[in-house]
């Protein structure tokens, strides 16, 4: 698979803090962290930066050798369960730990029907709708500078069909409609930050999906990103159907995020089940044969979105067992334990994809620097300088 897009072939004059060439010098190029976003849940981080202990600590650094991207979660429901009193305070230092540690970070979601307020059901419809874009002022301003990227809404294709319980979104998409509620959210979240990523997310890939994004971008949403959920909790979708997928969804030309991806290590969900939330068992244990196929079966999609050229991000859902639906989806297991998964990604990431190299400069201080796209830092006889290398265009750097 052709991955050249992901890299820099940066040509460097190396010079001390007086503009003179470093000729005939050996320097250090380190890279610190990918210009691709490999994510996953930043859940754990959560209970971590509340209570902290030997075990949070130990998943929690786990998480951080692996990734350099975290979802953080504003389900409403959760985040706001009486009316006035939102859990802002635990979530901002829980960005705040997680940005001070370089992690890019992405806020989900901020309008969606499941885990919504009950609370908002007391109103009409058009003090809803003024509630929803006041809880979208108030996150995406209040959390400007530590999260930036946002699913904006979620599931909108089912949204206002859904008919397993009331709830106070599908009333308002049913009365506005999917692409006029969509644009409302989208230009009250653009609104509180112009320069935020803001994705349209959602688990169906039909044609349905489609036909939103194109009615969303006739209709002028600023749609910065396409989100596309893969839970394969009743198997793997192998490459012809994640082709087929990346194909269609490529005709839009815009950024592509894979943003729940889940592969278990377990049995699988009966495909008869519709949704999986309805699965519902006590024990779902990882298996060696399951924790094997789990790691060829990410590798072979990690491998895959990542020579796609429009595809920006990858986030795993979930790090550790046991979390959504009690699944075997993790990277560790219940006992904390590394999975093959785990190993694998790491070596993918860290080994494979990773930039760690000498250059020598020539007699005029020159040097050709190749490696992935990302923050690197460049050092020589204990001076150092970061710097970002994501295009081909000459530098001068000091040091």
């Amino acid at each position: 698979m052709d991955i050249s897009h992901r890299k820099v072939n940066k040509r460097i004059r190396f010079q001390d803090n007086r503009g003179q060439a470093l000729s005939n010098r050996e320097i250090s190029v380190k890279q610190t962290k990918h210009k691709f976003l490999f994510g996953c849940n930043a859940f754990d981080f959560i209970p971590h930066t509340a209570q902290p202990s030997e075990e949070t600590k130990k998943i929690t650094d786990m998480w951080l050798d692996l990734f350099n991207f975290g979802t953080v979660p504003f389900y409403w429901g959760n985040y706001e369960p009486e009316e006035g009193k939102p859990q802002q305070d635990l979530l901002m230092k829980t960005a705040e730990y997680l940005t001070e540690r370089n992690i890019t970070l992405k806020g989900h979601p901020l309008c969606w029907h499941t885990v919504c307020c009950d609370w908002l059901m007391k109103y009409d419809n058009d003090t809803i709708l003024q509630k929803q874009l006041a809880r979208i002022d108030r996150e995406v301003g209040n959390f400007k500078g530590k999260i930036d990227i946002w699913d904006v809404i979620n599931e909108v294709v089912i949204m206002p069909v859904f008919d397993k319980y009331d709830n106070a979104i599908t009333r308002l998409c049913k009365e506005h409609g999917r692409v006029k509620l969509i644009k409302t959210v989208f230009d009250e979240a653009h609104k509180a930050n112009p320069d935020a990523v803001l994705l349209l997310n959602d688990f169906n890939t039909s044609t349905n999906y489609e036909i939103l994004i194109d009615g969303c971008l006739n209709a002028g949403v600023p749609i910065s990103a396409i989100g596309i959920q893969s839970h394969q909790h009743q198997g793997y979708w192998g490459l012809e159907k994640l082709n087929e997928v990346l194909d269609r969804f490529s005709t839009f030309g815009l950024p592509i995020h894979f943003t729940e991806n889940t592969i278990i290590s377990g049995s699988l969900i009966p495909g008869y089940i519709e949704d999986l939330n309805d699965w519902q068992v006590e024990d779902w244990p990882s298996t060696p044969e399951g924790e094997e196929r789990q790691a060829k079966e990410i590798e072979e999609i990690y491998r895959t979105l990542f020579a796609h050229p429009l595809v920006e991000a990858i986030t795993s859902w979930d790090f550790r067992d046991g979390a959504w639906l009690g699944a075997p989806s993790g990277f560790i297991r219940k006992d904390n334990t590394p999975k093959p998964s785990y190993t694998m990604l790491k070596d993918l990431i860290r080994k494979e994809w990773w930039t760690d190299t000498v250059v020598r400069t020539d007699s005029e201080g020159y040097a050709t620097v190749e490696g992935f796209k990302g923050d690197y830092q460049i050092s020589l006889d204990g001076r150092s300088a970061k710097a970002t290398l994501d295009d081909n265009e000459d530098l001068t750097l000091s040091l």
